[in-house]
Formats: C-alpha cells, sequence, structure tokens
C-alpha cells in the first residue's frame, strides 16, 4: 500500500469533466484506489463517489494504492494533480 500526499493545483478546483478524467486515470490500474479527505475514503475509480467530493485549489488529501501497479497507479495520480491544464 502507498500512500501519497497530493495538493489539487488546478484553477477552478474538480468539478465534472477533470472528475471523470481522474476516474478514467485511476480506472486504468489494476490497483485500488482511493482518495482520503478528512474522514472520508472514496473509490476513485466510482464515478458518483468521486462526484460527491467538492476538491478546491490548495486542497490536500491523501492517495492511496494498493495493488500489483500501485507504485504506477500512485505515480499515474500524482501526476493527474500536477498537470495544471485539466
Amino acid at each position: 500500500m502507498i500512500e501519497t500526499p497530493v495538493v489539487v493545483k488546478q484553477e477552478q478546483g474538480l468539478d465534472g469533466r477533470p472528475i471523470a478524467l481522474l476516474v478514467q486515470e485511476a480506472s486504468q490500474y489494476a490497483s485500488k484506489v482511493y482518495i482520503h479527505i478528512d474522514e472520508k475514503q472514496i473509490n476513485a475509480k466510482s464515478i458518483m463517489g468521486m462526484m460527491s467530493l467538492t476538491l478546491k485549489e490548495g486542497e490536500t488529501f491523501t492517495v492511496v494504492t494498493e495493488g500489483e501497479d500501485e507504485v504506477k497507479a500512485a505515480e499515474g495520480i500524482k501526476s493527474f494533480f500536477s498537470e495544471d491544464s485539466k
């Protein structure tokens, strides 16, 4: 299991389209991918779960990956959030 702290860098935060792109990114991996924020744990492969979050620019949360490609998944999700263009 890998826990990676992430900061939202997208100016508009995350809403519909960026969340859909994040779910697509997470779904590429065989590993389980979760977003931990406050006391919530959301499956990053679930569009409905992810839509329940309101992630704003500058907000910090933890990405937890667990499985056979957990390192690749952690790097992919972290890379997703480091790109300002999404």
